[in-house]
Parts: structure tokens; C-alpha cells; sequence
């Protein structure tokens, strides 16, 4: 029976999972300071317990001696010099001053330690990640389109990070994926095992953001396959591959070079029309196309007599633009496609 323990173990290196940054000046100072209380609390033990020791000198142990003593000990030098001779003493060293060794070395040398145990860490992480998500958004390709697609999902649509998966397989794209607290996957999004890594049958949708088409192509294919319910988005350079893309499964498909080409063309005649363009794609601020559910009181009316700039109407997963007949009355369960006023406000909530 296949452990699934040492199955996620496997993953490390693969499957990288958020985790808290922390600077390398904190984390020294941590280190520090545990080995500071290690000594202080072995110098208080044997201080306290100086009558069960000796020294050469034969002159008992004073403040001092108990602080050399420690050192020595905690760091295994042991001179011998001064030793615990009743048994009270020994027992304390073997129950207590011998644990601070233990944890005194570990402190000391923690950077290497906590290399060995990093793969431990990521394992859990990684098993208690795979066990839990559901319904998640796996992003394929985190160059300009991939990353923009991200900070819509984060910004506007509020997506929590570590429901968010980069695949890709440049090593520093997800390195800033992992910047941003999303989950990332090392390897080709064209192969089934690294998008099954990626959780693809369970997610919600799954964007392809690639650099090439026929990349885009084989990779809907395959989250296709995998995942006959989520919702593909994939993204083409030109026109004519569109088909493809819809014949391999994808919902939606954006053509990026022609519509950059089209707002490039638009700019030399009509520019504050391209200006208007980007407002409307950019949440940050200005405007923004928004969706919302239709409210009680605007049920039987006309979506272009409401305050609201109506676009469009969902109804029953089809989008009818607002001059449409079939959506003149407004019904309940529809949804609205309008232009909303996007403050500074709104995006801090």
C-alpha cells in the first residue's frame, strides 16, 4: 500500500507552500537568545546546587565558576576541572543540565538543522494542502498575462492566496509567485501528473496563461480530461487558434496580440476611447466591470432604466446584452453586468 506520508515527501521541491517570511536578523536573534536562557538556566542549576560539586582549588563554587562551568558543559568542552561529586548533582546533570546540552547545541546549530527539518515541514504542509483544497484556482504560466490574472483574482474577485496555484517552470516566476503567499508547482502544465500535483481535478478553474499556443492547446486538453466541470479561460496570441482552444475543452478564450492590436489601432484616431478601455480593466481605481445579483426590488423592471450602467444580463448562464429582448423585464436569479465606481475604499476591504 503506497504511504501517502512519504508520497507528499516526494512533492518537496516540487510543491512549494507559503510559509512566513521572517529576516535573517530576527532569526539569528532568536537563536541567540535560546542559547542565552539555555546557559542562564544551566548557571542558576548548578549555582544552586554548588555544594554537590567540586573544584580543584577546592574553594567551592562561586557565581563565576557556576558561569564557566556551564559554558563548558552546554558546548561538551568539559575540562573536568570542576565536577558534580554527590549524587544529587549527578542526577541533575543527567536529568537537566544534559537536555541543555542538547538544546543549547541545537540552537547553535540551528541554520543546518532547520535545512534537514525544512523537507519535514513542506511534507506536512504539503499533505495537510493536498487533503484540504477544493475548488481552487490553478494558474498556468506566471509571466505578464499569468501574474496580471493573479492580481485580479487577489484584488478584485478576493480569492485568499493559498487558494491559488502558480504551475510553471521557471524557477524565478515562482519564486515571486511565492512572494505573493500563492502555492506553487515546479513543471510542465503540459504534462497530467504535474497538473494532478496541482489539484486540477478538483479545482473550480483553471486559467492558461502560456507564451505558446499549441502549449495553451495541449494543456486545456489535458485539465480538460482531468477536470471535466471547472471552468478553462486560456489565453492565444492569434485569432486563428481560437477554435482550437474551444474544441479542446476551453470555456473562454482571449485573443492577447489582437486585442492589443486593435486598442494600438484605436489609439492613433480615438485615444481617450482606449483610455476608457483600460479604466474599465483596471480595478484599481476609476471604473470597473463588475457582476452582481439582481436585488428584490428591481424584479420586473428594465435593466436600462436602473442607476446602474447595465452591460448585460446573466440569465441561466447565458450573457444577453441590456438592448436585448429577451431580457426587457428583469427576473428573479438574474445577474447584472454593470460598470460600478471603484474608491480606494473599496480596496481595502
Amino acid at each position: 500500500m503506497r504511504d501517502p506520508d512519504r508520497a507528499d515527501y516526494k512533492l518537496v521541491g516540487i510543491i512549494r507552500m507559503p510559509e512566513p517570511s521572517i529576516s535573517p536578523m530576527r532569526s539569528i536573534s532568536r537563536r541567540i537568545i535560546g542559547a542565552l536562557l539555555a546557559l542562564v538556566a544551566a548557571v542558576f542549576i548548578v549555582y544552586a546546587g554548588r555544594d554537590g560539586y567540586r573544584d580543584v582549588n577546592g574553594d567551592g563554587l562561586s557565581l563565576l565558576d557556576s558561569f564557566y562551568y556551564a559554558t563548558v558543559s552546554l558546548s561538551t568542552t568539559g575540562y573536568g576541572d570542576i565536577t558534580p561529586v554527590s549524587s544529587a548533582a549527578r542526577l541533575v546533570n543527567v536529568l537537566v543540565v544534559t537536555p541543555l546540552r542538547v538544546l543549547f547545541l541545537i540552537v547553535l546549530v540551528g541554520t543546518t538543522l532547520e535545512v534537514l527539518t525544512e523537507r519535514s515541514r513542506q511534507a506536512f504542509r504539503i499533505q495537510k494542502w493536498r487533503s484540504k483544497v477544493r475548488d481552487h484556482v490553478v494558474v498556468v504560466g506566471f509571466g505578464t498575462k499569468g501574474r496580471s490574472a493573479v492580481n485580479t483574482l487577489l484584488g478584485d474577485e478576493n480569492v485568499e492566496a493559498n487558494r491559488v496555484v502558480v504551475v510553471d517552470t521557471d524557477q524565478q516566476a515562482l519564486d515571486a509567485a511565492a512572494a505573493l503567499g500563492l502555492v506553487t508547482v515546479h513543471g510542465s502544465a503540459t504534462r497530467s501528473d504535474v497538473l494532478r500535483v496541482a489539484g486540477v481535478q478538483r479545482a473550480r478553474a483553471v486559467v492558461v496563461a502560456t507564451n505558446r499556443d499549441d502549449s495553451a492547446v495541449l494543456v486545456t486538453l489535458t485539465a480538460r480530461e482531468m477536470a471535466p466541470k471547472a471552468h478553462i479561460v486560456a489565453s492565444v496570441r492569434e485569432a486563428e487558434n481560437v477554435h482550437l482552444l474551444k474544441q479542446s475543452g476551453a470555456n473562454q478564450v482571449v485573443v492577447s496580440s489582437e486585442t492589443a492590436g486593435r486598442l494600438l489601432g484605436m489609439a492613433t484616431s480615438t485615444p481617450v476611447v482606449v483610455d476608457m478601455v483600460e479604466d474599465l480593466l483596471t480595478p484599481e481605481s476609476g471604473l470597473a466591470i463588475a457582476e452582481r445579483q439582481v436585488e428584490q426590488s428591481e424584479e420586473g423592471g428594465s435593466p436600462r432604466h436602473l442607476p446602474d450602467i447595465v452591460l448585460g444580463v446573466v440569465r441561466d448562464g447565458t450573457l444577453h446584452r441590456v438592448d436585448s429582448p429577451q431580457v426587457d423585464a428583469i427576473e428573479p436569479g438574474d445577474r447584472l453586468l454593470y460598470v460600478k465606481k471603484v474608491t480606494p475604499a473599496d480596496q481595502n476591504e
